[in-house]
């Protein structure tokens, strides 16, 4: 459980830079370059993932019951995917009217991926695992709301064809997820 606690910390701190020291992030970005900020942020990014999928997967052989969910919130999980993985396209589709009304889509779909895996599994290293970042989530979500209240920040309204690829690319994310890679990255099938 360390190693995942490890990186958990690791991760949520570095994506949390932005939250409680955007000045520091600023001066350091101004001090070492843009790109050096992005090659160190990526390799520490990566490193704490790597740290994360280690760390879980160590502490699902040592598994410490904490409830047992009715079946029927697997399903409700399966509904929650798909909207979470609609949602992390439209982060990256440009011009799409999913992120021109929430803004912030990306987190969102942790907030929903966290959430909906809490519901589902009821082992303790899913609770660290899926609490963190839901907990995260919700931190990051309120501040960057703020930061565009703050910034002014206007998003376009999007259009139809780029909300169109946005749910198409979505849609396909989930099936591809509910149908075989989850099963495959993870060993867990969650059609069954």
């Amino acid at each position: 459980m360390s190693v995942l606690i490890l990186g958990l910390i690791l991760f949520i701190g570095l994506h949390s830079i932005r939250i409680v020291a955007d000045d520091w992030r600023s001066r350091q970005i101004e001090r070492i370059g843009l790109n050096r900020w992005k090659a160190i942020y990526s390799l520490l990014a990566a490193t704490s993932l790597v740290l994360i999928v280690v760390g879980f997967s160590m502490a699902r052989h040592h598994p410490v019951l904490l409830y047992v969910p009715p079946m029927w919130l697997r399903h409700l999980n399966g509904a929650l995917m798909l909207i979470a993985l609609i949602l992390f396209p439209a982060a990256r589709v440009p011009n799409n009217m999913i992120k021109g009304r929430l803004h912030h889509p990306q987190v969102l779909a942790v907030k929903t991926w966290a959430f909906g895996h809490l519901l589902a599994n009821g082992m303790l290293h899913d609770v660290v695992l899926f609490g963190a970042f839901l907990l995260w989530a919700v931190v990051l979500f309120a501040a960057s709301r703020r930061r565009d209240r703050r910034l002014g920040t206007v998003y376009p309204a999007g259009t139809v064809k780029a909300t169109v690829i946005t749910v198409v690319a979505g849609v396909v994310l989930w099936a591809l997820f509910a149908f075989w890679l989850h099963n495959a990255l993870f060993g867990v099938n969650p059609m069954a």
